[in-house]
């Protein structure tokens, strides 16, 4: 079962990987575009430009496809083993619907709220210098994110066993992890690196397609999964029901 469901997670992150490629190219690379050539205006009269390891053209076609064909089959890889490992542990629901939460939830943890602390900034905006330890805190908030998930869950399944309904046993975890993603949003260091005189209008389109990316991808491997899981977890189910509905005829013809 859990080779099919990696399958899944498989094709799911592919579909994701490809329709996320296309809408960063219609939505994404002309805010990229934008910022490269805010960038580049900016630099001194006869200043020599650092030669392109990769052309633009590239990085706009295949590069932007592969990147992202890679980053959803990684991701769906990663989402079928986390949903064969909390199907049925965290809640009881039908694999459809336990995928497209599971989808949701990734979206907003490993995504959204990290982004809300430590925001996208065009490729051309930005102390270079400073790359990685802007990565290592977009990092340490995915990670905090994540661990402050799993305190939720925790704390979710202590309230039901103390009587408490589905309904207020998640309403507890979601607050319990709000207050826990704010609590380190505001402990960590900010990052303040746009240029007060960059286009609003450019940054603003930049982070709203980033989130569009996310949003499409997380969406795509959800649905996807959702329908292939199902047929797959069914399937497994009856076959493994027949085995002991062939036996139990055989012992009522006797």
């Amino acid at each position: 079962m859990l080779r099919n469901l990696l399958i899944c997670g498989l094709i799911a992150g592919a579909c994701g990987g490809l329709v996320a490629a296309g809408f960063a190219s219609l939505a994404g690379e002309p805010a990229v575009d934008q910022a490269i050539a805010v960038e580049g205006s900016k630099a001194p009269a006869g200043a020599a430009a650092e030669p392109e390891l990769v052309s633009r053209d590239i990085q706009k076609s295949i590069g932007l496809v592969t990147a992202a064909l890679t980053y959803g089959v990684a991701v769906g890889g990663a989402f079928a083993l986390v949903f064969a490992l909390v199907y049925g542990r965290v809640a009881r629901a039908a694999p459809s619907r336990t995928a497209l939460w599971l989808a949701g939830a990734a979206f907003v943890v490993l995504f959204l709220v990290p982004f809300l602390k430590y925001p996208a900034t065009p490729p051309a905006v930005g102390d270079p210098e400073t790359i990685g330890r802007r990565t290592a805190l977009f990092v340490t908030m995915i990670a905090l994110s994540v661990l402050s998930a799993v305190a939720a869950v925790r704390i979710r399944r202590r309230l039901l066993t103390r009587d408490r309904t589905r309904a207020h046993a998640t309403l507890g975890a979601v607050a319990a992890y709000g207050a826990l993603v704010v609590a380190v949003a505001l402990a960590l260091p900010g990052v303040h690196e746009i240029p007060a005189d960059f286009p609003a209008t450019t940054l603003w389109r930049f982070r709203e397609a980033t989130v569009g990316m996310q949003a499409v991808l997380w969406a795509t491997i959800g649905l996807v999964f959702a329908m292939l899981a199902e047929r797959v977890m069914v399937r497994g189910s009856i076959r493994a029901a027949l085995p002991s509905r062939r036996l139990a005829r055989v012992g009522g013809s006797r």
